[in-house]
């Protein structure tokens, strides 16, 4: 893995838009681009900064630079037989751990492993005055700053630059594998009632009346659970596809939305990839966006899309004013002149 530190270079391109009121696009690698608004300014890239600034295999945690590449990070854990604790979506080869916290998308492990952000111990970034700041640290025990850097994840580099997470880290399972039945949403939804707890789950994602169940522990957990679910064995790679957006279903072209709902919520459209035991739904949707939102209402959640058409449109609701207040506040203080990845986020941003 090559390591390079950036951090003056990206420090002095900073403090000079923020001199100037200038705003900077933040990139890594590309992959993440087509996610959120479009922002403007000047692109201002962190590909160059990566490699990992301390890991201890011992500790369970790793400190990385933030353009780092997702893959490669994953093939340097795997030496020491570990893996980050959570499922990291790649959109592309290219794809960097900063666009990943940035984005703050989490992959088909969530509902049993945690979120992204679970995962981000601390954070140094670069403020929109360019003063480096750091957030949280290297161990479990370590709280201070947490709330702080995990206000990065999601954020899409508005309220700073990244140029490094502390991440956790967990055991490589000794086996994965995959099993699948053919039933109805409802019969399946029953059936993961049933085994969430009990079972050594890590993914349950159901599309065109297949229930695909993900299982990782030791041989002697699967061996159990396998016996309990029954059905066929299925490829990993449909959980790898589910992770990174990528195969049949999400290659068909137009507007991806995601849809966060109670599990058990009612759902009419059939053309749909449930993932999170049902509380994750992506649809394909062309019409109005209108009709989007309107189903995420019916079914007690909220909508996003993911990716689309028209970039100048919203792709989620406006927050209630108390919370938008709260946001303005915190961008305010660690971005004043609102030069990062102006636009990205909302359009007054």
């Amino acid at each position: 893995m090559v390591s390079h530190d950036d951090t003056e270079g990206l420090v002095a391109a900073v403090r000079a838009a923020y001199a100037s009121a200038d705003p900077l696009e933040i990139r890594g690698g590309g992959t993440r681009r087509h996610l959120g608004r479009a922002p403007s300014g000047t692109a201002l890239s962190v590909g160059g900064h990566s490699g990992l600034v301390e890991y201890d295999p011992s500790e369970f945690v790793v400190t990385v630079r933030a353009g780092t590449r997702v893959d490669e990070l994953a093939a340097r854990l795997a030496e020491a037989g570990q893996v980050l604790a959570v499922d990291v979506p790649r959109l592309g080869a290219a794809s960097t751990i900063g666009g990943a916290i940035a984005t703050g998308l989490s992959g088909p492990s969530r509902p049993y492993t945690g979120a992204l952000r679970d995962i981000v111990l601390g954070a140094r970034v670069i403020s929109g005055t360019g003063e480096v700041l750091n957030f949280g640290g290297r161990v479990l025990k370590n709280v201070a700053g947490f709330d702080v850097s995990r206000l990065m994840v999601g954020a899409y580099g508005t309220l700073g630059l990244i140029l490094d997470v502390t991440l956790r880290l967990a055991p490589r399972p000794e086996v994965e594998e995959v099993r699948q039945l053919a039933c109805a949403w409802p019969q399946a939804r029953s059936a993961l009632a049933a085994w969430e707890a009990a079972l050594p789950l890590s993914g349950a994602c159901y599309e065109r009346g297949v229930l695909s169940v993900r299982l990782s522990g030791t041989e002697r957990r699967v061996a159990k659970a396998r016996a309990v679910i029954g059905g066929d064995p299925g490829a990993l790679t449909v959980f790898t596809h589910l992770r990174d957006l990528s195969g049949d279903f999400f290659a068909q072209g137009g507007d991806l939305w995601r849809l966060l709902v109670p599990p058990d919520a009612p759902w009419d459209p059939v053309e749909t990839v449930i993932d999170w035991g049902g509380a994750q739904r992506y649809w394909m949707w062309a019409g109005e966006v209108s009709a989007v939102y309107a189903q995420a209402q019916a079914a007690r959640g909220q909508a996003m899309r993911v990716w689309g058409r028209d970039r100048g449109a919203s792709p989620w609701a406006t927050p209630p004013p108390a919370t938008q207040a709260l946001m303005a506040r915190v961008k305010a203080a660690l971005d004043p002149r609102g030069i990062l990845n102006r636009g990205r986020l909302y359009p007054d941003w």
